[in-house]
């Protein structure tokens, strides 16, 4: 039980350092003579939601708030805050994935670590709501 209270801390707290990371968030630019390049940005930067990709953003926000959550967890046990996290978990993972709807161009590895982490810190949930 101890080893899954460290995961509910360590799960968000790693992604959020991946969020912070510069290589996350990805926009595709043109040159005026048609050539493509790619520019990666922080999950908190608010230039990808400028330029109209709001997932990052949407994602951290959902992030932060399953990270003090999962702090809160620690202090007062509830079946309520795991299922909450639980549900905050599963739509910043689909929140996550959103970029893939533009091309996966627009994805990253980091992005994919993070959507990763975040299905990952939803079944933990789900299987501490089962067995504790």
């Amino acid at each position: 039980m101890k080893r899954c209270k460290r995961l509910r801390i360590l799960l968000p707290a790693v992604t959020v350092f991946l969020e912070l990371l510069p290589f996350g968030a990805v926009l595709n630019f043109a040159n005026p003579d048609g050539e493509a390049f790619r520019r990666t940005f922080s999950y908190f930067d608010l230039t990808p939601f400028g330029y109209a990709n709001f997932a990052p953003l949407i994602t951290a926000i959902f992030t932060c708030i399953i990270f003090i959550l999962s702090l809160i967890s620690l202090v007062k046990e509830g079946q309520m805050l795991t299922k909450t996290v639980k549900v905050i978990s599963l739509v910043a993972f689909f929140v996550s994935l959103a970029p893939l709807s533009y091309d996966i161009s627009a994805f990253s590895v980091v992005g994919a670590m993070i959507s990763i982490l975040l299905l990952s810190n939803s079944w933990l949930n789900f299987y501490l709501d089962k067995h504790y």
